[in-house]
């Protein structure tokens, strides 16, 4: 666990997503310089994943890229599988976690679009 995941400001990102770099630019206009957390270098395990999930207040299945090889390739659109299977493909798959989550002020957010991680400000 790195001391990025533990920040109570941070950004979950990756450099290569538009999406995420936006949010990012955000952020920094307003003066915020929130810990990165390059979740594709430094997945967060199972129980990072259960805590982002409870401050997003959302379900698993929310959080997945559902257009990822690997949602086809494990089966993932199964309304079968409960949280805890999604969560531990995600952790061990962590292309398939939305990006970029904001998490600011004991709250989360998904920055799709970017503008979301305002909400939190």
């Amino acid at each position: 666990m790195t001391d990025a995941h533990l920040a109570p400001t941070r950004l979950y990102h990756n450099p290569r997503c538009s999406k995420s770099r936006g949010a990012l630019e955000l952020l920094h206009a307003r003066g915020l310089q929130p810990a990165i957390v390059a979740y594709l270098d430094s997945p967060p395990d199972a129980a990072q994943l259960r805590d982002l999930l409870a401050l997003l207040g959302l379900p698993a299945r929310e959080l997945l890229r559902t257009g990822e090889d690997e949602y086809r390739q494990l089966g993932l659109d199964d309304t079968t599988l409960d949280d805890e299977a999604l969560v531990a493909a995600m952790a061990e798959h962590p292309r398939l976690i939305e990006r970029p989550i904001f998490v600011h002020g004991g709250r989360a957010v998904i920055g799709r679009p970017p503008e979301r991680v305002l909400e939190l400000l």
